[in-house]
């Protein structure tokens, strides 16, 4: 049996070709691994930091933002009930003021009835005192006309 001749080529290659092939890729593979491999683990681990960073900066700012709205929500009660206290102060006093001016313009009609009732009082007594002294006169002439014939008034007295 006749060995067949192997060609030597890219597809089949000889011992030392695969040695230099192997030592140039273990070259290669020491200088990415030696060289590019941590700036990229450090550009990774940069990558990794800011954005944890950045969370926890966002979780921060949320729990600020949480706190802040806790706050507003707490002054915003103590306002609402502020103006609830306020309302009702309000509405007592002027129930207060309304009843004093009630209580007023009772006391003021009281006074201008009793008032009224005096100025009347004193009018009649003076127009009594006045006409008094005419009241057998106007009776008389009263009577006269009643009767048809004309009577003469008593003395005065």
């Amino acid at each position: 049996m006749k060995l067949l001749p192997i060609n030597v080529g890219p597809l089949n290659p000889t011992v030392p070709d695969l040695l230099i092939g192997l030592v140039l890729f273990l070259l290669c593979f020491g200088i990415l691994a030696g060289v590019l491999l941590p700036r990229v683990k450090r550009t990774l681990d940069e990558r990794e930091a800011l954005t944890t960073g950045r969370t926890h900066e966002a979780e921060t700012i949320l729990a600020e933002a949480a706190e802040v709205r806790s706050r507003y929500e707490a002054e915003l009660a103590g306002a609402r009930h502020e103006a609830a206290r306020i309302r009702q102060q309000a509405k007592e006093e002027g129930a207060a003021a309304m009843a004093a001016a009630r209580a007023e313009g009772v006391r003021e009609r009281d006074e201008l009835l009793a008032a009224g009732a005096e100025s009347i009082a004193a009018a009649r007594a003076a127009a009594e005192a006045e006409l008094r002294p005419y009241v057998d006169v106007l009776a008389a002439d009263l009577a006269g006309r009643i009767l048809g014939e004309p009577l003469t008034a008593p003395a005065e007295r």
